[in-house]
């Protein structure tokens, strides 16, 4: 059954609900805010062009998850893109905790599939094996992440003194 592309109104429910998340996704893998801004919307623009429904609102959310870190991989490809940085790109992310920007830049220094594995699984509050299904990737290999990721960033955050009263 063919459902066409969302109307107006579907287009700003998902974009009102989602777009935060892509754009930490983005933001996450782009290093850089021009850079993640394009990729997000890139993503909403994907979205528009789908021809089927989402079965449900985590359907939504893993192709949503899926769609923004294959982008953000393409966008990556280009030579031009890799060498350009800004360093307040992390600025614009907020944080409730008050030290959570620290512990961010921590997490956005590790190696991109240790950043995704942890954003996914402590910011989105997906589980290894709903990581490791939207990934295409085995769910050992995305716990093993997990274990290295927490490790390194333990070690990091422990060099800056987190933690220490």
């Amino acid at each position: 059954m063919e459902h066409g592309p969302l109307s107006r109104e579907e287009l700003a429910s998902l974009y009102q609900r989602r777009f935060g998340m892509v754009y930490q996704i983005c933001l996450m893998l782009m290093k850089n805010v021009p850079d993640a801004e394009d990729a997000a919307q890139t993503v909403f623009r994907k979205a528009v062009e789908r021809t089927e429904p989402f079965r449900d609102p985590e359907h939504e959310k893993a192709w949503l998850i899926v769609t923004a870190r294959n982008e953000c991989r393409n966008q990556l490809k280009y030579w031009w893109r890799t060498r350009r940085a800004d360093s307040g790109a992390l600025d614009a992310l907020a944080w409730e905790e008050p030290r959570g920007r620290e512990v961010w830049e921590q997490v956005a220094a590790l190696p991109k599939p240790h950043r995704l594995a942890l954003y996914l699984y402590y910011y989105q509050g997906y589980a290894a094996g709903e990581i490791a299904a939207m990934l295409g990737e085995n769910p050992s290999t995305v716990r093993s992440r997990l274990v290295q990721a927490r490790r390194k960033l333990k070690l990091k955050l422990e060099e800056e003194g987190y933690g220490q009263a």
